[in-house]
């Protein structure tokens, strides 16, 4: 997989529209996550937009609803994505995600493996997620179980949010 980086779209819907007091703490910290996130070593890019419902940016609108957040980037190894995910401050707002978005019935996070410089599309990302829901992990369209080098996630999350 040398010349292959590793590709990730998570989505959510949040309970409240962007300037409404029950999401505030995630929007104001959006920046910060996503900084933190382009400054890790293993850093390869972010679709513009990312996690920013409403910003009219239609490169990361999903189905003209303003507050789906969508975030898409490309890390150089599974390692590298774990360590932002699971071993920085992230963590402490992924376990929190329940405060601020729907439980979604369905699978909402997928990886996929892409060549070095390729900068997938929503478009492309919303594909490999419809094919995950559809099929289960596949070299195509996986999640974390499906990554052999992948550690951390299963000690540090990953649980089921609570449906209401």
């Amino acid at each position: 997989m040398k010349d292959m980086h590793l590709a990730e779209l998570n989505v959510g819907r949040l309970l409240a529209a962007t300037d409404d007091p029950r999401v505030k703490e995630f929007m104001d910290n959006l920046d910060r996550i996503n900084g933190l996130g382009k400054r890790m070593p293993g850093f390869v890019w972010m679709m513009e937009g990312s996690g920013e419902p409403g910003t009219g940016n239609t490169e990361a609108a999903i189905g003209g609803d303003p507050q789906y957040v969508s975030n898409l980037t490309v890390w150089q190894s599974v390692e590298t994505l774990e360590k932002f995910v699971w071993g920085t401050i992230h963590k402490q707002f992924y376990e929190k995600r329940e405060e601020w978005f729907e439980v979604l019935g369905a699978m909402h996070f997928v990886m996929w493996w892409v060549p070095k410089g390729h900068q997938p599309t929503l478009d492309e990302a919303l594909a490999r997620l419809e094919h995950l829901r559809e099929n289960g992990d596949s070299d195509h369209a996986f999640g974390w179980s499906h990554l052999k080098q992948a550690q951390m996630w299963q000690s540090h999350g990953c649980t089921q949010a609570k449906v209401a």
